[in-house]
């Protein structure tokens, strides 16, 4: 088999756990890039690690960058406060997210562009001409970059700044495979490829024992989704009746 190597963004969430099993089966040699961007917390950071041996990367690599001296984000900005229960309805995990207008305080500002970048950086010294991001549109926060707009725009950016796409050596692709999938639908492909979900995290603001707190945007899609998908979410919550 042809040496067929992909970049793929590891943020240790369901997303870009789910990510790298579709590029794992369709026969790429993954190699996995975390971030340890100035968040508030690493769990996520530690969640990666656990997926990319889990899943058997060839390489994972975490790379330390600070989005925190700029600020502008709750996840960042220990001033700026994580949103709660925004998302919920009394009776149901239905979540409507839909409006533009609203984008929350956890958006980080760049962060998608960023990571991209870096991952283009490596993906050209690999010689890999896939990229994979785990970014969603569908139930997701509304961040403007996870859009398939954005995804478009980065990838006609990449083939145009890069040696490897102007010498016509090969050209980039940013794959985004579940970016138009409900939160249920990825839960249940990531399953059927074998993606253990107790080693992911999604939560905005775990408590000191890293349990997730089941009351921010990424902890109701999270719990939305395992619902959708009728499985039960194997992690730990530090509240155990979300209504």
């Amino acid at each position: 088999m042809a040496d067929k190597r992909a970049v793929v963004l590891l943020s240790g969430g369901l997303d870009s756990a789910t990510t790298l099993a579709i590029a794992r089966s369709e026969s790429f040699q993954c190699y996995a890039l975390t971030f340890k961007y100035g968040q508030r917390h690493h769990r996520e950071v530690e969640a990666a690690g656990k997926i990319a041996r889990f899943l058997g990367v060839v390489e994972h690599r975490v790379i330390e960058i600070d989005l925190a001296v700029f600020g502008g984000s709750a996840l960042t900005d220990s001033a700026i406060e994580v949103p709660k229960d925004r998302a919920r309805l009394r009776d149901t995990l239905v979540v409507s997210l839909s409006n533009p207008s609203e984008i929350p305080p956890t958006y980080v500002p760049a962060r998608n562009t960023i990571f991209l970048s870096y991952a283009l950086a490596w993906a050209e010294v690999l010689g890999a001409f896939d990229i994979f991001i785990g970014v969603n549109a569908v139930d997701y926060s509304g961040y403007p970059d996870c859009r398939p707009e954005f995804v478009a725009a980065f990838e006609k950016t990449a083939n145009l700044a890069t040696a490897a796409a102007v010498e016509g050596k090969g050209r980039f692709r940013i794959r985004a495979p579940v970016i138009n999938m409900t939160k249920g639908e990825i839960i249940r492909a990531g399953t059927s490829l074998g993606v253990d979900y107790s080693l992911t995290h999604s939560c905005y603001d775990p408590d000191e024992r890293g349990r997730s707190c089941g009351r921010c945007d990424a902890c109701q899609l999270r719990l939305k989704g395992f619902a959708e998908a009728d499985l039960k979410d194997p992690i730990e919550y530090r509240i155990t009746n979300n209504e």
